[in-house]
């Protein structure tokens, strides 16, 4: 009994243990089956580098690029947090497909607002060269400042160019890689769409037909592809209604913002609050994330001023030139390159001064040209102006005004001779030779007054004669009143003393007759 009890099954403890035919461990089932499940359902890793924008508008750039994902379960119904107030930020979400079931991607987004270099050391570890080929970056501009756009560009990327300085030469390699299959990425005839995903032409194997790289186009790759996000394009509205913005000076932002990207081989989408836009669509077809399902294309736009959309390798000069204006692409490119070879702390601006006139700062044309939009919207009109001229007048201080103003009237009343009065008496009214003529000419004068047509110089005169007839008994009333009060003046006293007590006795007598 006790042998029983003891007994141990000699298949389940050895089933993991046991060698193999040719004395190898035989490997546990069930292991292997948890591997494979478990691999199957991790998520692939991608990351946003965020730079510029306010914690506000970074948060508006978050709920845009993932509010597509509306209907989710509701364990996945907790948005995730985002810590973006101080330095480094971070937060992360999840890339569902068209059915809203399957999970794509997870995208993890780190942000930072201030373009400082002493940030590069929180974002230089990030870019390993496991993670770099998952990564890319995003530049956050508001329609609010549109003067210094070029400006905020500069200034990230001389961060930018510290921390590639700090990563390590593996992830460098890898960068250099990237960028070369980057320049391939949805040009017309290439291999692979801007997804990654292979194209009709690299599936036949016919790679003939690809266009070659154009003047000004990736002469600056940054090591990461890069996306520009111009928020709240709402506001061009406001600019053309209270800034004389015109059609042609949005045009010219447009066309400074795609040559100097085109340097870099960047995109660039404007983008609305409560506006869909295809800024989900652009994003994670940069990051290689694509629908199992329904793979949608991405369309250009360069016609509809607050849906710009430029993707990757499409831009060239010669499209850029034919929005028109007076703009020089190979001028604004050459400036742009003598711009971000600057040191970091320069300010292209003075530099401008030191450099030959056949390459100015793109910075200083620009922001000559832009002037900040509370200034007036004069910034147009000026740069129109032959020989530099300036529209705008600066006014005094209007006491001062008033008092300068004040001792010029006072002086005039010194000079001025007093007046003496007037010739004419007050109540006199002056009658002139041509009134008669002037009333004759224009004629009688009506009305209708209750249905019945009156003439009012008719009228006029029945109240003058009826006047005319009232008042000599007016003026007998008054001379009776006049004479009445001379007579009650004439009794005095004892007179009337008298005839009050004569009436009395007449009275008292009456009352003591017998009664007949």
């Amino acid at each position: 009994m006790a042998g029983r009890n003891e007994r141990v099954s000699t298949y389940t403890a050895g089933s993991g243990d046991t060698d193999g035919r040719n004395g190898e461990q035989r490997k546990n089932l069930w292991t292997s089956m948890l591997e494979s499940v478990a691999s199957g359902k991790r998520l692939p890793e991608k990351n946003l580098l965020v730079l510029g924008g306010t914690p506000e508008t970074q948060r508006e750039f978050i709920e845009s690029l993932s509010g597509t994902n509306a209907r989710r379960n509701f364990d996945r119904q907790k948005t995730p947090p985002v810590a973006n107030n101080f330095a480094l930020g971070y937060t992360y979400y999840d890339v569902l497909d068209t059915d809203q079931d399957d999970t794509l991607a997870r995208v993890s987004l780190y942000l930072l607002s201030q373009p400082s270099g002493e940030f590069a050391s929180l974002v230089s570890p990030l870019l390993t060269p496991e993670s770099v080929s998952h990564t890319a970056i995003i530049i956050l501009l508001d329609w609010s400042q549109p003067h210094q756009w070029l400006r905020q560009i500069w200034r990230w990327i001389q961060v930018l160019e510290e921390v590639m300085g700090r990563v390590s030469s593996e992830a460098r390699n890898e960068m250099e890689d990237i960028m070369a299959s980057w320049k391939e990425r949805g040009r017309v005839g290439a291999p692979t769409n801007l997804d990654g995903t292979p194209t009709a032409t690299g599936t036949s194997g016919d790679g003939d037909g690809q266009l070659p790289l154009g003047p000004g186009e990736w002469s600056e790759p940054l090591g990461l592809p890069l996306c520009v996000v111009c928020q709240n394009a709402q506001k061009m509205e406001f600019l053309e209604k209270n800034k004389s913005w015109k059609e042609p000076d949005f045009d010219t932002v447009l066309q400074y913002l795609r040559t100097i990207l085109l340097r870099h081989g960047a995109s660039l989408i404007y983008t609305s609050q409560n506006t869909p836009s295809q800024l989900p669509l652009l994003i994670h077809s940069t990051l290689g994330i694509t629908s199992l399902l329904k793979r949608q294309p991405l369309k250009h736009n360069v016609i509809d001023r607050d849906k710009i959309v430029v993707a990757p390798n499409w831009d060239s000069w010669g499209k850029i030139r034919i929005l028109g204006g007076a703009f020089d692409a190979e001028l604004v490119s050459k400036g742009w390159e003598e711009d971000i070879k600057l040191p970091a702390g320069t300010d292209p601006v003075p530099d401008q001064e030191s450099r030959s006139p056949q390459h100015p700062s793109a910075i200083a044309q620009y922001e000559e040209w832009c002037r900040d939009p509370n200034s007036g919207g004069l910034a147009v009109v000026e740069s129109a102006m032959p020989d530099g001229q300036i529209v705008s007048v600066d006014s005094e201080n209007p006491q001062d005004f008033l008092e300068r103003q004040l001792k010029i009237l006072e002086a005039f009343k010194a000079k001025a001779p007093e007046k003496g009065p007037s010739p004419l008496a007050a109540g006199r009214r002056t009658e002139f030779p041509e009134e008669k003529s002037v009333n004759d000419h224009i004629g009688p004068v009506q009305f209708n007054m209750g249905g019945i047509q009156v003439d009012a110089d008719d009228m006029l005169q029945r109240l003058k004669d009826r006047n005319a007839h009232a008042s000599p008994d007016e003026e007998e009333e008054e001379m009776d009143d006049g004479q009445a009060a001379h007579i009650a003046k004439d009794f005095d006293n004892e007179q009337l003393q008298n005839f009050f007590s004569g009436l009395m006795n007449r009275t008292a007598g009456a009352a003591d007759a017998p009664r007949s």
